[in-house]
């Protein structure tokens, strides 16, 4: 089987890393005979990821689609604040002549906005006639544009009355994509990937799915976890890791950490909020408990935390992240909205135990008080409450092997293929 993976970024950013992985992962596998991944940016030094344009003019070409689309949407964006929230998907190059695209036997879509695929790109692809296997990894492709929808349903309509627009109305620029979807859907021979189970039963509920897939073409809508790689991520010594990250082997450390710590769907402000009750409530860990940090924050946000920070800075690589999780004694991950984030993956395959919000697929990963603490959304309280019986109160010793030992079970890389490759079969032999 000839597969051609489409991605706009080969590592940058949660989406990517998750690609990634399931292209590593399905490489392996001997009944792949070619994988090639086709991005728009590429960072890496992988010769099997192909970049779409290596040239200075391609590349400069690139920057301007992405700048290009973000100008366009700030139009009709109510604010800066959710530039990024929103992809309107106008502009994008043809892949479809593209050599490994002509050669495929199916093509795996990832995410591609950002100027990489435009709905005349998706259209161009449909005119193919080849499988197309959508693995996502947001709900960009059953909504108007946005890429998490919060407490909207207007999906499950047509789109519309926008929330993050500034004229929000009944035909606004979310309904026109919607619409613009539906056409295009209605020809793509489509079969949906999700990571998390909610993710699947939130793309059933979409109408642009329901309607776009005529009786004799079905779209099926499956879940397959993103893989993980138990040779990075595993359980090391904590006071080896802490010998070589300079930290103090002596103290609790909890792990707290983002792309951008700012985002406000990462839930920061409910992290704070935990820390300063479990300081108030819980004052028999104010001298046992530090915090550990990773990704973009500002000093002024760091120093407003009521423990002691070790700032590690943006992280990179498997190996640097693998050390913050097993130098940790928790991993908390307040996110208000997720599919099915690579960091709890990540924590739990290194044995450490994870404390987050009840949301999205965090659920799969995470069995409440088994390998980690569920927290009621939104409840601050809750999640203080999870950290301290995760550090006090539960067997940690059990919780940890509980966390190794569920990526074990159902996440390594050739539980992950092969169910890929159950699909891949199904799709060709229809």
């Amino acid at each position: 089987m000839k597969i051609a993976f489409i991605n706009t970024y080969d590592t940058y950013g949660g989406a990517a890393i998750a690609c990634n992985r399931v292209f590593q992962a399905l490489r392996q596998n001997p009944e792949i005979t070619s994988a090639k991944l086709l991005v728009q940016q590429k960072d890496s030094q992988d010769t099997n990821v192909l970049l779409w344009s290596d040239s200075f003019f391609g590349r400069k070409k690139a920057f301007l689609r992405f700048a290009l689309e973000r100008f366009y949407f700030l139009q009709f964006a109510k604010d800066r604040s959710v530039q990024y929230a929103f992809s309107p998907a106008n502009l994008g190059v043809d892949i479809s002549k593209h050599p490994i695209v002509q050669t495929a036997d199916i093509i795996h879509l990832h995410w591609t906005s950002f100027g990489f695929l435009s709905l005349k790109s998706l259209n161009k692809l449909a005119k193919l006639g080849k499988p197309i296997v959508w693995t996502l990894h947001d709900m960009w492709a059953f909504t108007g544009g946005c890429h998490y929808t919060g407490t909207c349903t207007n999906f499950q309509i047509s789109c519309g009355d926008c929330q993050f627009l500034k004229k929000p109305n009944q035909t606004d620029l979310s309904y026109k994509i919607f619409q613009k979807k539906f056409k295009i859907f209605h020809q793509l021979n489509l079969s949906i990937v999700t990571s998390s189970n909610w993710l699947a039963q939130t793309a059933q509920q979409s109408s642009l799915f329901k309607r776009s897939i005529n009786s004799s073409n079905q779209v099926s809508i499956q879940t397959i976890p993103t893989p993980i790689n138990t040779k990075y991520f595993k359980p090391v010594g904590k006071t080896e890791t802490r010998t070589k990250l300079k930290i103090n082997p002596k103290k609790f450390q909890v792990l707290f950490g983002a792309m951008n710590i700012a985002d406000q769907r990462k839930g920061f402000k409910y992290f704070q909020e935990a820390l300063q009750i479990l300081r108030n409530q819980y004052p028999d860990l104010n001298e046992k408990m530090e915090l550990l940090i990773f990704g973009k924050a500002s000093p002024e946000l760091l120093a407003a935390l009521p423990y002691p920070v070790n700032n590690l800075g943006i992280l990179s690589g498997n190996e640097q992240m693998s050390q913050a999780y097993n130098a940790a004694d928790l991993f908390i991950i307040p996110s208000l909205e997720d599919n099915l984030p690579n960091t709890i993956m990540e924590s739990l395959a290194c044995g450490t135990p994870t404390v987050a919000f009840h949301t999205g697929g965090i659920p799969d990963m995470i069995d409440h008080q088994q390998n980690g603490y569920l927290a009621q959304y939104k409840s601050a309280e809750d999640l203080a409450k999870g950290i301290y019986w995760a550090l006090n109160e539960a067997n940690y010793p059990q919780l940890s092997q509980n966390a190794h030992q569920k990526m074990l079970d159902g996440f390594t890389e050739s539980v992950v293929a092969n169910q890929y490759i159950q699909l891949y079969k199904k799709i060709l032999t229809k």
